[in-house]
């Protein structure tokens, strides 16, 4: 399962990475949009509304238990650079027991404040019920959800992406199957759905274990490493903290963007809802991006190889960059028909279309500095990511939305185009530190342009 991506061409090795990444971004998405599909055909606005906002809710946890992941990734990732079995072991082993602890705390934590969770997002009164129901069920699977995105970490360190697509693969068919299941043929309804989608995750975990047991990852685990070490633990959450700060605001971002919209009214809040997660979708290649960016940066740095590191740097800009100039341009032309997809009703699709024209600019920024934001973070500087994240949110995303809403009450236009604004923030940010960083790097040990 070990592969060691610090020789050959670069653009191969960024290639050979992100594609199975890639696809396994679009099976995680596709299990997200599957759920807010089947509610959309067989139930109400309420319920529609219900599952978008408590999506977004377990959208932010996930992101964050993800973003605390990058520093396994990143420590697993430059431990193999350096051909360490020893450091490889060790880290894999405190994240176990690191995130054991941390899954069941939230989750306890969590199931006390759904309600208050449920009132400080302004949910709208007829889909409390619902919104209340889907968090429960899905909180209650955090342990689950958990265990897939560590064990996708750890093999992401290793150089193997293919593995995890195929874990989310058996999730999303057995998500779907399930939403089809639940919501369709039983009527469950919200639900039916965190029921499907917490289900669902416990069979890939399940597989995904099976496989550990039956194939040799190149580590060896032994009692010792499963015990806490200060300085492991420290440089995982050393890494991973900064970035799951980070993901973090950027989703309370969008859920007080949500909170806006809510207060806009059930069709604005079912409008945002939705493009939110052909948002998600679209942001595919640019989140394999940084990624692929962390785990091979990771490697080459870990190896010594720093002019390595930069030149992946350069070519996953070009890709994200590429890829969101055209996705910005088709947007503009099928808008309505994509909002459609999701719901019937005529008042939403019109919304969801003014809001994704103005917020698929986002794609071309946020490409870039994700981007960025993974080579910071293989550096072991990823308070760099949350810097630049914190200060586009506070000085442009939240307040540009706000005043947007405020100023254009009939349209959602240029609450989607404040929203690309903060990501253009960022992108000036990355740039300032990375000039910044290459001018107070160490010596490069090896590897050439």
């Amino acid at each position: 399962m070990e592969k060691n991506l610090t020789s050959g061409s670069v653009l191969k090795n960024i290639v050979y990475f992100s594609l199975p990444y890639l696809l396994s971004y679009f099976l995680q998405t596709l299990y997200g949009m599957a759920d807010l599909f089947m509610i959309g055909q067989f139930e109400g606005v309420e319920s529609t509304t219900a599952v978008s906002i408590g999506g977004q809710v377990m959208h932010m946890l996930t992101v964050m238990i993800v973003g605390l992941a990058m520093g396994t990734t990143v420590s697993v990732g430059q431990a193999i650079g350096a051909g360490d079995r020893k450091r490889t072991s060790a880290v894999v082993g405190n994240t176990v027991t690191l995130f054991a602890g941390l899954s069941i705390g939230t989750m306890v934590l969590l199931l006390l404040l759904v309600r208050p969770i449920v009132a400080v997002i302004s949910t709208p009164v007829e889909a409390v019920p619902g919104t209340v129901a889907y968090l429960r069920i899905c909180f209650m699977g955090i342990p689950f959800i958990t265990a897939y995105n560590i064990i996708s970490s750890i093999f992401r360190g290793l150089g193997d992406s293919k593995s995890p697509m195929y874990f989310i693969g058996v999730a999303c068919a057995a998500n779907i199957g399930l939403d089809y299941l639940l919501i369709g043929v039983f009527h469950m309804g919200a639900s039916g759905a965190a029921l499907g989608t917490v289900l669902a995750q416990t069979i890939s975990v399940m597989i995904a274990l099976a496989v550990i047991l039956k194939r040799k990852m190149g580590v060896s685990l032994l009692q010792e490493d499963l015990r806490p070490q200060r300085e492991t633990v420290g440089k995982i959450l050393k890494i991973g903290i900064p970035v799951a700060f980070q993901d973090g605001l950027i989703q309370v971002a969008f859920i007080v963007i949500t909170i806006i919209a809510n207060k806009r009214g059930l069709n604005d809040a079912a409008a945002v809802g939705i493009v939110e997660k052909v948002i998600g979708f679209l942001f595919l290649v640019p989140s394999s991006m940084l990624s692929t960016v962390s785990v091979l940066c990771a490697q080459n740095i870990g190896a010594g190889k720093s002019k390595r590191a930069v030149q992946t740097l350069r070519y996953a800009v070009m890709i994200a960059a590429g890829f969101g100039i055209l996705v910005s341009v088709i947007i503009q032309f099928t808008a309505q028909p994509v909002v459609g997809m999701f719901t019937p009703d005529a008042a939403v699709i019109v919304l969801g279309g003014q809001y994704i024209r103005g917020y698929i600019w986002d794609c071309i920024f946020a490409g870039i500095h994700f981007c960025f934001s993974g080579y910071f973070c293989a550096c072991g500087r990823s308070e760099l990511s949350f810097l630049h994240n914190i200060t586009a949110i506070l000085l442009m995303r939240i307040p540009g939305v706000y005043v947007t809403s405020k100023l254009f009450a009939h349209t959602l236009f240029p609450m989607g185009l404040a929203t690309a604004g903060g990501s253009l923030v960022s992108v000036l940010i990355c740039l300032i530190a990375f000039a910044w960083l290459q001018r107070h790097k160490p010596a490069d040990t090896g590897g050439t342009l």
